[in-house]
């Protein structure tokens, strides 16, 4: 059994005991979560949402907060002595799928 679920406006297939990055959430580590269920499959019956699906729910157990590796964002415009060089890392909240139930 797998679900597409939505957090963070993007779309992951998940399935019970995976362990997911998503974007940033507020929730302390050890919270559970219930996410969008979008599009259910349990042994070749697949139920889509419009745009969720009805009465199914996934839970999901906030593991740990983190940051992403790092990447270089370099700005340049020739002849012009402009330059400009930054680093980014981007802040993901790791979950573990507990139970995709109805």
């Amino acid at each position: 059994m797998f679900a597409i679920v939505q957090s963070g406006g993007k779309q992951y297939k998940v399935s019970e005991n995976d362990v997911i990055s998503v974007e940033k959430l507020t929730n302390a580590v050890g919270d559970k979560v219930k996410l969008d269920v979008l599009l259910v499959s349990d042994n070749g019956n697949v139920v889509a949402g419009n745009p969720f699906v009805e009465g199914y729910v996934c839970e999901a157990e906030v593991v740990a907060h983190g940051k992403g590796d790092k990447i270089v964002v370099f700005k340049y415009k020739p002849k012009k002595n402009e330059r400009k060089k930054q680093g980014h890392r981007q802040p993901f909240t790791q979950l573990k799928i507990l139970s995709i139930k109805k």
